[in-house]
């Protein structure tokens, strides 16, 4: 079984979390043994207002959190923060160190990106900050019209929604293909499948 961890932060994008959370927890339930273990990280375990209000509460703090086998760093406008945030940069740098796969939603990237995570490889983000991710490094191959881009460890997605075409297709690179249609059947979800990369 893989562990699927979330990073959280005040103001992270609902669906940058909640729509990867629910492909992989959904991949879980699917089928026995589940392929994954879906978490959430945050700097504490305090609750913490998302985009447009939602409360969501986290299942570890960061110095508690188990070591992810599959990383996940959603966006929102609370990613400009978290990327100034020393604790949250070092915790994602050892995380990515030890996970398999190192994945962004939206403006995830930025933080992935002043960690120098995506220097000399191609990557995305939501389309409103593609210059700010150019901005970050000047040493990224940002590409901007890619729904979602696999470079091995690092992937990158667009914005919000890309997050769940992003996830799919991990869930089919993990596993198979018939896993992956139980997702899209019981999300009732028009699958872009298509990766640059």
């Amino acid at each position: 079984m893989k562990t699927v961890a979330l990073l959280l932060f005040p103001d992270v994008e609902v669906l940058d979390f909640a729509g990867p959370f629910e492909v992989f927890s959904v991949a879980a339930q699917a089928r026995e043994p589940a392929a994954f273990k879906v978490v959430t990280v945050a700097l504490n375990d305090a609750p913490l207002d998302a985009v447009g209000g939602l409360t969501v509460v986290p299942d570890y703090a960061l110095e508690n959190a188990p070591q992810a086998d599959i990383l996940l760093i959603p966006g929102g406008n609370g990613s400009r923060r978290a990327m100034r945030d020393a604790r949250i940069l070092e915790w994602v740098a050892a995380q990515a160190r030890g996970a398999e796969i190192v994945a962004s939603i939206c403006t995830g990237a930025l933080i992935l990106g002043k960690l120098g995570l995506l220097d000399g490889l191609r990557a995305t983000t939501h389309w409103t900050a593609i210059d700010e991710l150019k901005a970050v490094s000047d040493k990224i191959n940002v590409q901007p019209q890619a729904r979602f881009i696999d470079n091995g460890k690092y992937l990158t997605s667009g914005g919000i929604t890309a997050g769940i075409d992003m996830s799919l297709y991990l869930v089919k690179r993990l596993t198979d293909q018939a896993l992956v249609d139980m997702v899209i059947a019981e999300m009732e979800y028009d699958w872009r499948m298509k990766a640059a990369g």
